[in-house]
């Protein structure tokens, strides 16, 4: 059977016993200098200027909505909009931490919010942010999301979690919001096994997604950071400074096994990429130009990097026939997390449902996707296209 994720990492062999090695050398193994080395590492690799390395993308996504509280750039109650097709971690901080979620459709084309989706909303709905998801490698005109989000005085947060390496118009998606989340999860791009980050340009942001990760503590932040809040609060004993909760927070803090994983998979990122955006385009002229499939386009985009192909059937019964003609061949999963209004949890804590999302529905009940991993073998490949296009 062909399945979404076929080893632990990339050059699986070799990781492993470097790993192993690691861990028996290794005198700390809680957060330390390789989760800093790999912070720089791959904000550098990303080009932005911070990076903060957590446990999760969940974690990243939990961890950049509090950190926006606790610096009072959103409040409680406060709208903010989101992609109606995301993955349930995107949405779940938002009810958790007090604010409201309002989705926004997407375009079938892309499968993803565009500017006049966004247009529309902000024209209906007071939306004091937006946490835009690009979904599977893809994104809209998300230049103009950025320049309407900035007109309108609109926080632009992106979850790139599942398109890492992907660019469009020159730009690396994850740099257009004021942050991006990343997941270094098992069958993401990049594995860690468990992992993820928040990049972005704004210090202040990233100090406080630091202090939020440790538990509210100054613990991992830099000489100069750490004497600056302790002199705002007039912490002056070093005795007490070290356990001084400064704002709200979490143990969100990822392991040097996390940090020492991720320095080698970085090294790979490009050769993943690139086997990555070979194999959608293999798959996508055929695909997006079959009778039976919605057409999604990505011309606009330099570089497709997704670890999932999307297939939308025009109709449930060519998806439901196609299901059973992947039974035990190859492993198929609905779109993410399908359209999250959907869901029994957004049903229970969400009663007001502003929006109902016809497109987010349609991709919901009439698409899958297959796994797209840089290890697919020429036979492998043979085999998907013998499934999906007859």
């Amino acid at each position: 059977m062909i399945s979404l994720i076929k080893s632990s990492f990339y050059k699986e062999y070799k990781t492993k016993s470097s790993l192993i090695k690691f861990i028996q050398a290794a005198k700390q193994l809680s957060f330390g200098e390789k989760c800093q080395t790999f912070e720089r590492a791959f904000s550098s690799w990303q080009g932005r200027s911070e990076c903060v390395l957590l446990n999760s993308g969940s974690s990243a996504n939990l961890a950049i909505i509090q950190a926006l509280l606790n610096l009072n750039r959103i409040k409680k109650g406060d709208l903010v909009g989101f992609s109606a097709v995301t993955w349930s971690t995107n949405v779940m901080p938002l009810i958790q931490l007090g604010l409201q979620p309002v989705p926004i459709d997407i375009s079938l084309d892309t499968l993803n919010i565009s500017s006049k989706n966004l247009e529309k909303m902000l024209k209906k709905y007071p939306l004091r942010m937006v946490f835009l998801t690009n979904l599977l490698g893809f994104c809209d005109d998300i230049d103009q999301i950025h320049r309407i989000c900035k007109k309108a005085n609109v926080i632009l947060i992106e979850d790139n979690c599942e398109s890492l390496g992907s660019e469009y118009k020159g730009k690396k998606l994850g740099n257009f919001g004021l942050a991006a989340t990343f997941s270094f999860y098992v069958g993401h791009h990049m594995s860690t096994i468990e992992g993820g980050a928040v990049i972005t340009d704004d210090d202040e942001l990233a100090t406080m997604i630091r202090i939020v990760r440790a538990h509210g503590w100054d613990r991992n932040l830099d000489f100069a950071k750490q004497e600056q809040i302790r002199k705002k609060f007039h912490i002056n004993s070093s005795f007490y400074s070290r356990y001084t909760f400064y704002d709200l927070g979490y143990n969100l803090r990822p392991t040097e096994i996390t940090g020492f994983l991720g320095l080698i998979q970085i090294k790979y990122l490009p050769e993943i990429i690139e086997k990555r955006q070979k194999n959608f385009k293999y798959f996508a002229n055929m695909l997006y130009n079959h009778p039976n499939y919605l057409p999604i386009r990505w011309d606009h985009m330099d570089i497709v990097s997704n670890f999932a192909i999307p297939v939308v059937c025009k109709t449930t019964e060519i998806k439901d026939e196609l299901v059973k003609r992947c039974y035990g061949i190859v492993e198929i999963r609905p779109i993410v997390g399908g359209n999250m209004t959907s869901q029994p949890f957004f049903k229970k804590y969400v009663p007001n449902v502003y929006e109902t999302c016809k497109n987010a529905n349609f991709v919901h009940a009439k698409g899958f996707y297959f796994g797209n991993n840089p290890d697919l073998t020429k036979k492998e490949l043979q085999i998907l296209k013998s499934l999906f296009i007859s």
